[in-house]
């Protein structure tokens, strides 16, 4: 038998750590080399080096188009060692016009529709640079970046391009790492361009003077942007938002008081074959009792065709439905998450993104500055060295002819290096006229000025703002808003329409899937079973329950209400009575529509009144007021409102009316104060409502002073029954008075 064979590269290692080691390098890799742009060329390394593969290709956007299969082959061969599809869906993207705002790439054949069909193979189409991809190239001949080794080594491929396009912002990004996200729309050149020049002239310049420049997002499908100017700000400050795009509309008149609407931009990447598809859908499910028809007149144009039930259907509601249930209106996130220069991850802000531009720039203009100050300082070296020689032709000419080694023979005579002796030796019989000498001379004058300014430059930081000032203005003048590139294709909402649109929208709220208006019992049992009676019902015995179950509320409402529930978790939750399941059975449970925590409970359930404020109290004694209005919740989770600590439970929610508030706890104390007292918050902890050593609040409820005050049982007690209870907030109380109902509970009227 042979020696055993040693393993000295097997290591003893716990399968968490191998595994942490391992996934982190994973994700950072996906991090910085796939998911996450440069915030200063807006690229990810597979389109750096889509453009950097046609640029060597010679694809400038004056040559021909070459098949993008020869692209995609170059990219995979030198610089990007993945699949051929998602290449080539890559390059297809930075050529679909309705997909980027700026094309990057020039196409020819067929790179898909805004229907969502898929382009053509890449053997069928072809492709060039565009001028903007032209613009973020510009300067890589001239040490304007640094490069890196290919991976395989044989090749380089720069680092970051040099970039005179704010690319990041203008074409926008998207893409999802581990455990980290980047959405950023586009935005208008010309807006960008004037934010700069800003932000140049004044690197102290406020956010809020930075928005008079950049309005919004500019999406290349158009449309309407209705969020208001302040989340608009909040936004922008922070890195992270949203905004709101709707498609744009107009009202076609025809004969006799008849009309469509036209829908003549969708949303930004909202594909019009599956949105038509999907209004048709709600309409065989009769959700859109105000539309009657749809159809698609669409060519290069988007025309989308719609047509209301009758002529006296308003056109602003019929579009508000439409925006609340189908893609015509979709939410457009912002998180600039991106690396900075260092390759660092971060979300930044826009004044921060527009930094690390000019940031950018300004060391790019630094490079190509001093490398063409190397080249001046190299080509003056041979014209003085051509200068000597027109003075000596003739003793040239005899060193040249006479000499086997004529090199050092001229060096030696004319006291010239090396690089200047062997230019004079290349060079050839025409240029010993004196038409050529004049014109050496004239280069000579030429680059000695040049490079006098540039030594200028590089020394004065007010002469580098203001080049760097000149080079966005031509970029403007290139692609700004003054272009049909350029001009800007959505509307951004002043704050008087998303008024008047947050109008129509409560109104399409009222008139929600035209349901029609009757009466309905909402019974929800102790154990949390939800069912809707029809008609107007009163409890009585023969109600029936799931077994070991009973009723807890009961409420009288109509199909068109909303039905709203407090958890004593502090989150609101909200249903569309019309869609409550039917009386037949025992109905179906609450968290089947809600996402109520198993360890929370309903605290409070109640029909929606617009307008009206809410009292909010906690076991621990807490409570505020709120407004009823923006306590509704849109989503299945919910909306937080009441903060309640580990322990503590919401337990009250009452419309408010009156001028006093009056709380009861556990301990049976009751205490009266003014509502003044109580602060209105949005949300919260809130205050002190009443102070207990054991136990905690029971009931609380607002009422008018004058009219008195009911306990559960209807009991009325007056004025003067309870001017021993007034105080001021957050007091003990005092023991109830006599008579009070055992529950300790005030009575349902009292809201």
């Amino acid at each position: 038998m042979g020696a055993p064979v040693k393993h000295d590269d097997i290591r003893s290692e716990k399968l968490s750590k191998a595994l942490a080691e391992r996934y982190l390098a994973y994700a950072l890799s996906t991090i910085t080399q796939r998911a996450l742009p440069d915030v200063r060329d807006g690229l990810k390394p597979v389109h750096r080096r889509l453009m950097h593969a046609m640029r060597l290709l010679g694809l400038d956007p004056a040559a021909g188009f070459k098949k993008c299969a020869r692209v995609v082959g170059d990219v995979i061969g030198k610089y990007h060692p993945h699949g051929d599809l998602a290449i080539y869906e890559a390059l297809v993207r930075l050529a679909q016009d309705f997909a980027l705002r700026y094309p990057l790439i020039e196409g020819q054949g067929n790179f898909g529709n805004v229907d969502g069909d898929n382009a053509a193979a890449m053997r069928y189409t072809e492709s060039r640079l565009t001028e903007v991809a032209q613009a973020l190239l510009d300067g890589l001949d001239e040490d304007a970046v640094d490069f890196r080794a290919t991976y395989d080594g044989e090749d380089e491929e720069p680092v970051v391009l040099p970039a005179a396009f704010p690319n990041l912002l203008a074409n926008g990004s998207s893409g999802i790492a581990v455990g980290m996200a980047t959405s950023i729309p586009p935005h208008n050149l010309g807006e960008l361009c004037g934010a700069l020049i800003a932000l140049i002239e004044n690197p102290n310049v406020q956010d809020r003077t930075l928005l008079k420049f950049v309005r919004g997002p500019d999406f290349p499908t158009g449309g309407i942007v209705v969020e208001d100017q302040a989340s608009i700000a909040e936004a922008y400050k922070t890195g992270r938002g949203g905004f709101r795009l709707r498609a744009a509309w107009e009202k076609e008149e025809g004969a006799r008081g008849v009309y469509q609407v036209v829908v003549t931009e969708i949303p930004y990447q909202v594909q019009k074959a599956k949105l038509i598809e999907r209004i048709a859908e709600l309409l065989e499910l009769k959700k859109l009792p105000l539309l009657d028809d749809i159809h698609d007149e669409s060519a290069e144009d988007i025309r989308i065709v719609l047509t209301p039930k009758n002529r006296t259907i308003d056109a602003g509601l019929l579009m508000e439905q439409l925006f609340r249930q189908s893609d015509l209106e979709v939410r457009i996130s912002l998180n600039m998450n991106v690396l900075n220069h260092a390759q660092v991850p971060g979300v930044m802000s826009l004044k921060e993104v527009l930094q690390a531009f000019v940031d950018h720039r300004g060391v790019v203009l630094e490079r190509r500055s001093n490398f063409r100050l190397q080249k001046i300082a190299a080509r003056l070296e041979v014209l003085e060295g051509y200068l000597a020689v027109f003075l000596n032709l003739d003793k040239v000419i005899k060193i040249i002819r006479t000499e086997d080694e004529p090199k050092p023979k001229l060096m030696k005579a004319f006291g010239l290096n090396e690089n200047q002796a062997e230019a004079i030796l290349n060079m050839r019989l025409r240029a010993l006229r004196k038409l050529e000498e004049m014109q050496i001379k004239g280069e000579h004058d030429a680059l000695t000025k040049e490079k006098k300014e540039l030594a200028k430059l590089l020394g004065s930081g007010k002469l580098r703002a203001e080049r760097l000032i000149a080079e966005i203005r031509e970029m403007d003048a290139k692609f700004g808003g003054k272009t049909k590139l350029g001009k800007r294709r959505t509307e951004i909402a002043g704050a008087r329409d998303v008024e008047t649109l947050s109008a129509l929208a409560e109104e399409a709220v009222e008139l929600a899937s035209a349901v029609e208006k009757e009466p309905v019992t909402i019974v929800c049992s102790e154990k949390l079973w939800l069912r809707a009676l029809k008609g107007h019902q009163e409890q009585s015995s023969d109600d029936k329950y799931r077994e070991g179950d009973k009723a807890r509320f009961w409420i009288h409402a109509q199909t068109t209400d909303r039905l709203m529930m407090l958890g004593t978790d502090g989150r609101f939750f909200t249903l569309d009575c019309s869609k409550l399941p039917g009386g037949r059975g025992n109905g179906e449970a609450i968290r089947s529509f809600i996402d109520l925590p198993p360890e929370a409970d309903i605290a409070a359930m109640f029909v929606h009144v617009p307008g009206r404020r809410l009292l909010l109290a906690a076991s621990s004694g807490h409570g505020f007021i709120t407004s009823e209005d923006d306590a509704i919740a849109m989503t299945k989770k919910g909306k937080q409102v009441m903060n309640v600590k580990p322990g503590i439970e919401a337990v009250v929610a009452r419309g408010l009316e009156g001028d006093h508030v009056a709380v009861v706890g556990d301990n049976r104390k009751l205490l009266i104060f003014p509502v003044a007292e109580v602060p209105e918050l949005a949300r919260g902890q809130g205050v002190y409502l009443q102070k207990y050593k054991d136990g905690g609040l029971t009931d609380a409820t607002g009422f008018v002073w004058k009219d008195g005050l009911k306990d559960e049982n209807g009991r009325l007690f007056t004025p003067s029954d309870l001017k021993d209870w007034r105080g001021t907030r957050a007091q003990a109380g005092r023991i109830v008075p006599n008579g009070w109902a055992r529950s300790r509970k005030f009575s349902p009227v009292n809201q």
